[in-house]
C-alpha cells in the first residue's frame, strides 16, 4: 500500500502539468529539497541542478512565445515582459497552480518551518520541473508545457511594465545622476533558505533598504521602495 501512494500521487501532479513521464524519478528528484537527503550533498538527487537547467529552458521557451506572440513590440518591450514572466513570483504562482506544494519532499525540520509553501522554494521547483520535463521527453515538450502554463500570462496589466530597477535606473539617469548601485547590508538565515537585506543607492538620496529571499528579489523590492519614497510610478 505505501509504495502505491507516491505513484499515484505523482500521477495526479502529472496530469496537473500537462507531462506523463518516461522517466518519473526526473520528477521525483525535481520536488526533493537537500533536506530531504540522508546525507546532504550539493551533487545528490535534489531539485537545484535541475534548477539552473529549467530557468535557461524557461527563458528560451518563454522568449520564443514572445517573439511570436507579439511581432510589432520591440526589444524592449519583448525585455520587459520576459523579465515579468521569468521572475520568482510568476513561477511562484505556475507552481502553485499545478498542486506542487504538497508533493515536495523536504527534512522534518523544513516541513515544521513552512517551507513548502514559501514563494521562493515554489518558484526554484516550478523550474527544475521544467528542466525535468526537457530531460525527460526534449525541449519541444518543455515548450510547450511553458505555454500552456504561463500562455494565459502573456497579456497581463503588468506584462509590459518596466522592472523597478530599469525604472530606478532611468529615472537616476534622467536626473542626470549615477547608475544606481545595490549593496548587501546582511543577510540570516540557514544556507537553503537565506534573506537578504540590500540597499539601493543613488547618488544624493537616502538608501532604502529591503530584505528578499534572493539578492535579486530584495534588489527590486528595494528599487520599488526608492521609487515610492520619490514619488516614481514605473510606467510602460
Amino acid at each position: 500500500m505505501s509504495l502505491k501512494k507516491p505513484t499515484l500521487d505523482l500521477a495526479t501532479l502529472e496530469t496537473a502539468i500537462g507531462h506523463q513521464f518516461s522517466d518519473r524519478t526526473l520528477l521525483e528528484r525535481a520536488l526533493t529539497h537537500v533536506s530531504a537527503l540522508k546525507v546532504p550533498s550539493p551533487h545528490g538527487p535534489h531539485y537545484e541542478r535541475l534548477e539552473f537547467l529549467g530557468d535557461r529552458v524557461l527563458g528560451m521557451a518563454i522568449s520564443d512565445l514572445l517573439f511570436r506572440s507579439f511581432p510589432e513590440e520591440d526589444e524592449g518591450a519583448l525585455s520587459r515582459r520576459l523579465a515579468s514572466l521569468v521572475r520568482k513570483e510568476t513561477c511562484a504562482a505556475i507552481a502553485e497552480h499545478w498542486g506542487v506544494s504538497p508533493f515536495i519532499r523536504l527534512g522534518l525540520g523544513e516541513r515544521q518551518s513552512g517551507l513548502r509553501k514559501k514563494g521562493v522554494l515554489l518558484g526554484d521547483i516550478c523550474e527544475a520541473i521544467i528542466a525535468a520535463i526537457y530531460l525527460d521527453a526534449g525541449y519541444d515538450a518543455a515548450r510547450l508545457c511553458v505555454e500552456r502554463a504561463f500562455g494565459k500570462l502573456l497579456h497581463g496589466s503588468n506584462a509590459s511594465k518596466r522592472d523597478a530597477k530599469s525604472a530606478l535606473q532611468e529615472w537616476a539617469l534622467a536626473q542626470g545622476l549615477p547608475v544606481p548601485v545595490y549593496r548587501e547590508i546582511g543577510r540570516s538565515g540557514p544556507d537553503h533558505a537565506p534573506l537578504f537585506v540590500m540597499a539601493a543607492v543613488v547618488e544624493g538620496y537616502q538608501p532604502v533598504e529591503a530584505e528578499g529571499s534572493s539578492k535579486r528579489h530584495a534588489e527590486h523590492t528595494a528599487a520599488e521602495a526608492f521609487l515610492a519614497r520619490e514619488g516614481v510610478e514605473i510606467g510602460g
